[in-house]
């Protein structure tokens, strides 16, 4: 009883779940009502390019308590990028809501088969829309670490932001730290064989993470498999609670500050 009491005091902010995409499609209401009720009270869906910037906006729009959303360009779905879409972002963030509080999923990954130079182009103009409206970005990178940390250097960008998906060791991710970065720490810490990642979570700075699920992908240990949910978010608190010796109340406070520090959100 006493673990409930607590856990009813808690506030979780899933800072990256893909919430608009077709597995949540159906009875969405419900889809958000076991977020809530998993104490998740804050969820932030990044778009992942043009095809999806209307559907995270109008997700947002009807659930105002709950949802917060990104708008950019994901570097697997370039395939049908052209120029013209960067004004459209520009002219989408000049217009921006509340709602509205990064930029992103945007970054380099080395795994796909997306050219590389492309990426980078598109990384680099994106760093630059997110400079001039002053937002965090949402950073994907996959084998990616350094060539991210140079153009971030290289364009002088200061708005920060979240290395999603953080799996790594200490130094790398110190160095996007020093940049003004959170990282994000989704069910990778849940897998035994995740040493080198788990080992360097314990011993990050607390006021550098926020919590992330990547639902529907990214499942926790044990759920192999099966779809990735915002409702699980309290697996992973519980995880990094362990990893860190940490009282789970505390630690979640503090990540929730951090969430809001992040995306600018103070205010609520």
């Amino acid at each position: 009883m006493a673990k409930t009491a607590i856990n009813n005091k808690l506030r979780l902010f899933d800072t990256h779940c893909h919430f608009d995409f077709d597995e949540f499609a159906s009875s969405f209401s419900e889809q958000i009502s076991a977020a809530t009720h998993a104490q998740v009270d804050k969820i932030l869906i990044p778009s992942v390019g043009l095809s999806n910037w209307l559907r995270v906006k109008n997700l947002a729009a009807q659930y105002p308590a709950t949802l917060r959303y990104a708008l950019g360009f994901h570097p697997y779905f370039l395939e049908q990028f052209s120029d013209e879409q960067l004004q459209l972002l520009e002219d989408e963030l000049a217009l921006r809501e509340s709602p509205c509080v990064a930029v992103g999923e945007c970054g380099l990954d080395s795994m796909v088969e997306a050219n590389s130079s492309l990426q980078e182009r598109v990384f680099i103009a994106q760093l630059s829309i997110a400079q001039h409206a002053r937002l965090p970005i949402i950073l994907h990178s996959r084998k990616t670490h350094n060539r991210l940390l140079q153009l971030i250097k290289q364009q002088r960008f200061t708005q920060g932001g979240v290395l999603h998906a953080f799996s790594g060791s200490e130094q790398q991710a110190k160095q996007f730290i020093d940049l003004g970065f959170k990282i994000g720490i989704g069910g990778v810490i849940t897998y035994p064989r995740a040493n080198k990642t788990r080992q360097a979570i314990s011993r990050l700075p607390i006021e550098a993470l926020v919590l992330e699920t990547d639902a529907p992908d990214m499942p926790l240990c044990g759920r192999q498999g099966q779809t990735n949910h915002p409702k699980y978010l309290i697996h992973v608190l519980e995880e990094l609670a362990l990893l860190r010796d940490e009282d789970q109340e505390q630690l979640a406070s503090q990540l929730w500050a951090n969430s809001l520090e992040l995306f600018r959100m103070n205010d609520e």
